[in-house]
């Protein structure tokens, strides 16, 4: 009997490639596979609409257990893969920590993140937590009733998702940002600038630029965090959300180029030819359109790992089916929606559509004449405007756009049509 497809890692992207297969019609076995003692389940909302209890665990997972009786996909909890033998053809096993033993035709790979760990005198006191996990978001959760003064450190998007979660559950929260804005790395000065004042506004004390010493004991817990100003801000719990570091040691183990994830071609094929890796431990070569020869990117995003399975799939069942899709991002922080759609690297310029009356705000980020990104606040329409543009190789002129009550999708055009255009 065939030993089949061993998923390591059941997240987004490890349900996503499992049931994508199964509806490609691909009948060899199925292997699931977690290292936490939970069914497979959505990881965004943990910080947001779960946090809150808003929704309850059944709704976080992914599939009933009979779906996945029904396409035979054999889901296996709380086993933590240690070793992995494989052989020139890509079968293998794999070893677990309690001893189980996993064999495979063939193997992928979707071990995602872990949270970047702080390295300061204090932080293996009681009430640091990190989230990352349904572990974590239980500990959070748990701990929350018997909290005042709460210390986010980190200000991207999951630190502000849980600054604004705990805001409104009545908790007196601070927000530390070793950078000069919030959210850096994925969007510009003007959407910074917005969530700053918007988040400041709704009562989160937010502080960049801050540099944290050490987390402070109030007996044999956390008390607080003393700045590198010396000021201690007090916090009954201190949240650590400061990046996350990809998982690429069993890739390592058994060969696979990694760098900033495990590297894979344009059809999620890891070096080896035979393995596939997929979401936010994979490194690809960026999928824009247009994008510079040899780029590559590593996304943390629930959309690129449903997509990145997808063509993992096709390549798995012997069809070639390169990633060429426009990304996309969204952040839930508390009234803000914010949703990204393309990549703003390269851009020379920006155009802000605001709507203060109805709290809408869109940036959008321009190369000469032609529009790569676009950050939107509780701005859907501008959104999909933007997207649908981007992932048909059209373009919204800039003029046309600078008037925010005209309608995106209504100015779209082809960009052989912009005179100007690169």
């Amino acid at each position: 009997m065939a030993d089949g497809l061993l998923i390591i890692g059941s997240s987004q992207a490890g349900v996503s490639l499992a049931t994508s297969l199964r509806a490609l019609g691909y009948d060899d076995p199925i292997t699931l596979l977690g290292d936490e003692n939970h069914r497979p389940y959505q990881r965004p909302a943990l910080s947001k609409e779960w946090l809150q209890g808003e929704i309850t665990n059944e709704s976080l997972m992914f599939r009933t257990h009979d779906y996945w009786v029904e396409h035979r996909i054999d889901v296996v909890k709380n086993e933590r893969i240690i070793r992995i033998e494989k052989r020139d053809d890509g079968s293998g096993v794999a070893h677990s920590l309690s001893g189980a033993r996993f064999a495979f035709d063939r193997l992928a790979l979707g071990v995602g993140a872990r949270p970047r760990r702080l390295l300061l005198d204090g932080v293996d006191l009681p009430g640091v937590l990190y989230l990352r996990n349904a572990d974590d978001a239980l500990e959070l959760k748990a701990r929350v009733p018997d909290v005042r003064d709460v210390v986010v450190i980190g200000g991207g998007f999951i630190g502000i998702e849980a600054a604004a979660s705990l805001n409104r559950m009545g908790r007196r929260v601070t927000l530390l940002e070793a950078a000069t804005r919030l959210v850096p790395r994925a969007v510009g000065e003007e959407t910074s600038a917005y969530l700053l004042d918007h988040h400041r506004a709704a009562g989160i004390d937010v502080v960049l630029e801050a540099g944290v010493r050490r987390i402070v004991p109030r007996g044999d817990r956390v008390g607080g965090v003393e700045l590198s100003d010396g000021r201690v801000v007090a916090a009954d719990l201190v949240l650590v959300g400061v990046g996350v570091i990809p998982n690429t040691e069993l890739a390592e183990s058994i060969g696979l180029v990694c760098d900033n994830g495990v590297r894979v071609d344009e059809c999620a094929l890891a070096s080896d030819g035979v393995t596939v890796a997929v979401g936010d431990c994979a490194n690809l070569p960026n999928p824009v359109p247009g994008a510079p020869q040899g780029d590559r990117v590593r996304f943390e995003s629930v959309n690129n790992a449903i997509e990145q399975a997808k063509v993992a799939a096709y390549a798995i069942t012997g069809r070639r089916e390169e990633y060429a899709r426009i990304p996309w991002f969204w952040s839930n922080q508390g009234d803000v929606k914010l949703q990204i759609a393309g990549l703003s690297t390269g851009h020379d310029r920006t155009l802000v559509r605001g709507d203060a009356e109805r709290g809408k705000h869109s940036v959008l980020y321009y190369r000469g004449d032609r529009v790569l990104a676009a950050d939107c606040i509780n701005h859907p329409l501008d959104f999909m405007a933007v997207r649908n543009a981007l992932s048909k190789g059209l373009s919204i002129p800039y003029d046309a756009a600078a008037d925010p009550s005209v309608s995106l999708k209504s100015v779209t055009v082809d960009p052989t049509a912009l005179v100007g255009a690169d």
